[in-house]
């Protein structure tokens, strides 16, 4: 399908979901709605990653500031909820590439990524306090994903901060020069494209499976998604068989 606020590919073993509203990218809800639509197209890719990236000087500004009027704001939250949906329902492993500023609902996108690669010019934040909101998304990952005090002084300040900061708290994987961004991009990418895209994808489903369960029972259903869905595979048997033999496997992405 053709899409108005997007850019999208597979290649190279890859997917690419480009926001392509310069030169701030702010969050429509039609923009929403395509996005989602993407993620159900790029499930059914072929290919070990998706890539969320962006056009413009920023990866987004944010949602739409018009969207929060009292005739639209149930619709946008709605939509805004069900974008997050189809990225939980997507076991192939996010990317998020950022070459800007990614803020406000922009970087709950970023938030809600697997990994994520930042230029030395990208800036995070979640600035809704400031206008008298609150960031839905980000109130419930930040403190999964840092101390509580380190999530609340985020949430609670709108502070803006770079991406050494970012990676500091360890919410970004790896920066890199913005006059390179697009190499360092691809040699970041080269950890993952030589795995088995079947794997990987079980291996992420795996663990979102046994997160905010207890450990048995976490692990109970890791050792089914194992058994029953990870040794079923050819993938695991060749990769199997492969260090077995002394030999690079073969990968068949099933």
């Amino acid at each position: 399908m053709s899409y108005q606020f997007l850019k999208v590919k597979n290649e190279d073993g890859m997917t690419f979901i480009t926001l392509n509203q310069p030169p701030l990218n702010v969050l429509t809800i039609a923009m929403m709605e395509e996005i989602i639509k993407a993620f159900a197209w790029a499930r059914e890719q072929p290919g070990t990653l998706i890539v969320l990236n962006a056009e413009g000087k920023a990866f987004s500004a944010g949602v739409d500031v018009a969207d929060h009027t009292a005739d639209k704001v149930a619709g946008m939250i709605d939509v805004f909820d069900r974008l997050f949906l189809a990225m939980h329902e997507t076991d192939k492993p996010i990317v998020a590439a950022v070459n800007g500023a990614a803020l406000g609902g922009g970087y709950e996108l970023v938030l809600f990524c697997d990994l994520v690669v930042a230029s030395d010019k990208a800036k995070f934040g979640q600035p809704e306090i400031a206008v008298g909101v609150f960031p839905p998304v980000a109130c419930y990952l930040l403190p999964r994903l840092l101390s509580w005090p380190r999530a609340m002084e985020l949430l609670l300040s709108g502070e803006i901060f770079d991406a050494a900061r970012a990676e500091q708290l360890g919410l970004v994987n790896k920066v890199v020069p913005k006059d390179s961004f697009a190499e360092g991009v691809q040699e970041f990418l080269q950890k993952f494209t030589g795995m088995s895209p079947v794997v990987l994808a079980l291996t992420k489903k795996a663990t979102k499976a046994g997160l905010n369960k207890y450990f048995r029972a976490g692990l109970k259903t890791i050792d089914e998604i194992y058994l029953q869905e990870l040794m079923q595979t050819a993938d695991a048997v060749e990769g199997l068989a492969a260090f077995m033999e002394k030999r690079k496997p073969i990968w068949q992405g099933q």
